[in-house]
């Protein structure tokens, strides 16, 4: 049996769906914080259970009779998603897959904070005893629209400097995820960066944006410290603000600024470009009028 976290999310809800495609339902079951968000789930046969990184001890009956188990990361820490890695290897379960990121693998080391997280479970999965691959993702395209936030309204987006991002959408990083569960001899113990094929900064993305919604929209550089500020006033909560930060930190150092063939060759086609990405989030089509 496979066993998936984090069916309740974008990335996890993306996955099951490409796993049900492939396997019957009575072979999947989802681990997720509140079963009752999953009971659609439930009513096609998948056996739906509660489970939380935070809470270890719910992970046990979660995770009882996998061979596999899909750990897709979230907001937890590292040692939360040690206590996943735990209690996967203790049910019994052959092998682990982990959605890591791009970034886990920066050297010297990671900047963006998230990445520092993935790389000690990547360690963690290494030292586990299990066979394991770590995916690591290229940075997910729904992440650009939130960064943008009022740009939209306003026409200008105020932002710290940046660098370029290989842009990557969580439908074809789920697909990817699938196929490690499915297929898991084209897999490794972690993976190249598992990437689009193009790389833009957000003075690209304004440009789009722009090509997009037939408005012009301007990107203006701001400092670290007024963009800081201005999350705070906003109500960001404060332990969040150095999270964020470091996207601009580590994207200057150009952590993200990876292109890889990996996932096309795993797709058998081409990623889905930021364009259509984008423009799929906004409600038009690539050429930039709205969609009926």
């Amino acid at each position: 049996m496979i066993v998936m976290t984090g069916a309740t999310g974008r990335l996890g809800r993306a996955a099951v769906e490409h796993l049900l495609q492939r396997v019957p339902a009575s072979e999947v079951a989802v681990s997720v914080r509140d079963p009752e968000s999953a009971q659609d789930l439930a009513e096609r046969g998948v056996r739906v259970r509660r489970g939380d990184f935070t809470e270890p001890a719910t992970l046990a009956g979660s995770f009882e009779g996998a061979t596999q188990v899909l750990l897709v990361s979230g907001p937890s820490d590292a040692r939360a998603h040690r206590a996943a890695v735990e209690a996967a290897v203790a049910a019994g379960a052959e092998r682990i897959v982990y959605t890591s990121h791009m970034a886990a693998a920066a050297s010297p080391a990671p900047l963006f904070a998230p990445a520092v997280e993935h790389a000690e479970t990547e360690r963690d999965l290494r030292a586990s005893g299990v066979a394991s691959t770590a995916l690591r993702n290229g940075f997910h395209t729904a992440s650009a629209l939130q960064m943008i936030g009022a740009g939209l309204q306003t026409g200008d987006l105020r932002l710290p400097a940046d660098g370029p991002v290989c842009w990557t959408t969580q439908e074809d990083l789920a697909a990817a995820a699938v196929l490690a569960l499915t297929d898991p001899d084209r897999f490794g113990t972690t993976t190249p960066p598992l990437t689009g094929t193009e790389l833009l900064d957000m003075d690209d993305v304004a440009r789009l944006l722009s090509d997009l919604t037939g408005r012009q929209i301007t990107r203006s550089t701001v400092s670290d410290e007024e963009y800081a500020a201005g999350l705070v006033a906003s109500g960001t909560p404060e332990a969040y603000v150095p999270l964020i930060m470091s996207f601009f930190t580590a994207g200057r150092r150009g952590d993200f600024a990876t292109t890889d063939p990996a996932l096309a060759d795993l797709l058998g086609r081409t990623p889905t470009t930021a364009r259509d990405a984008l423009a799929a989030q906004l409600g038009v089509d690539a050429a930039g009028s709205a969609s009926a």
